[in-house]
């Protein structure tokens, strides 16, 4: 039986391209082992689908001064001796990353024992913990073909990102009874991503009584942060996250509004649905989900909105706009050529795993 490390954590962005190897994985027989961080929400996802799992130290790498720059390099330092230690306890044939800080010991781990390794960037540009893999790595996937521009030529494998099957399975009338509605108006989704988005938050829960007048609003609001004062709203249902149903609710969904995290945008065009990207904006990050947005509005998938000019007035009009526009969209999406990875993915992983064993 041939021994895999999948790796990933810090939000649901850098776990469900993992979750959706894993099923086929174990269909070709692998022994599948999982390391993220601690107590991440990774955690939670993996040990759901009877995975072992294998928590390291992680400390986040920032380019901006703080206090915790002082203090976390030595949760890295103990991050890689912990992963080194399951590196040699483990013994696998390959070693697949997915991104997020806690993927650096690992990937670090696998190159010092001669493990062969896959990473996986999502986004337009890769992100500091990928800059640090890349150099370790055997082979780099992308998510779009614009970031080849940006990878080391040899090593980078133009794939797309890996999709869960079940997400195309979706039932619309369950997702409908999941959230309580009738289904006689049309439904917007709202989603900020694993952890939340204050701002888009807030800014549907202020247009909330324009809205519920014509719509019905499903409010995926990210951990810790529902309204409770909110519960009960006729038309309005909010969860902190959802798993199993996601699939429901998107095929319940007419319009969905959404953070331009790669795997969010990567799902919504899969689905072809009519949507509304308001993406992280460049003073709370480095800009990646700028540069996914305005792809996906470039060739005329997406809407965009950005977070600095979202108001009551410029949300509610996008809303509009989309669902009068909602064929046009819809039309357009479904002429992209942009293919799951999983079958690519899965063909590196078995050349190098059979590497490894030889």
């Amino acid at each position: 039986m041939k021994n895999i490390i999948l790796t990933g954590g810090g939000t649901a962005g850098h776990v469900t391209p993992n979750i959706a190897l894993i099923e086929r994985l174990r269909e070709m027989d692998y022994s599948i082992s999982y390391i993220g961080s601690y107590d991440g929400i990774e955690k939670g996802l993996i040990e759901k689908l009877g995975i072992p799992y294998y928590g390291i130290s992680s400390g986040k790498l920032r380019r901006y001064i703080d206090r915790k720059n002082l203090s976390d390099p030595f949760k890295v330092l103990k991050g890689i001796v912990e992963a080194n230690r399951l590196m040699k306890q483990l013994k696998p044939d390959v070693v697949f990353s997915k991104g997020g800080y806690v993927t650096v010991p690992v990937v670090f781990a696998a190159h010092r024992f001669g493990v062969p390794t896959i990473i996986h960037e999502s986004d337009m540009t890769p992100g500091l913990a990928n800059k640090l893999c890349i150099p370790k790595a055997d082979r780099i996937c992308c998510n779009f073909a614009e970031t080849m521009d940006y990878l080391p030529e040899g090593k980078a494998i133009h794939t797309g990102t890996p999709l869960r099957k079940e997400l195309f399975e979706g039932d619309r009338q369950k997702g409908l009874d999941f959230c309580g509605f009738s289904g006689r108006r049309p439904v917007i989704m709202v989603v900020g991503g694993s952890t939340g988005a204050a701002a888009i938050n807030e800014a549907v829960r202020n247009l909330l009584p324009t809205l519920l007048v014509t719509y019905d609003v499903v409010h995926i609001c990210g951990k810790g942060k529902c309204d409770a004062g909110l519960n009960g709203t006729a038309g309005y249902k909010q969860f902190e996250y959802v798993s199993d149903e996601l699939k429901d609710v998107f095929a319940a969904a007419d319009l969905v509004i959404s953070r331009a995290g790669a795997n969010a945008v990567c799902e919504i065009l899969a689905l072809a649905k009519p949507n509304i990207l308001i993406p992280l904006s460049a003073a709370a990050s480095r800009g990646d989900q700028i540069l996914n947005a305005e792809s996906f509005e470039h060739q005329g998938y997406s809407f965009v909105l950005e977070e600095e000019m979202m108001t009551n007035e410029t949300l509610r009009d996008a809303i509009s706009t989309v669902l009068m526009n909602r064929e046009k969209y819809i039309e357009k999406m479904k002429t992209a050529t942009q293919a799951d990875a999983t079958d690519r993915i899965l063909e590196l992983i078995e050349s190098y795993s059979a590497g490894k064993q030889k």
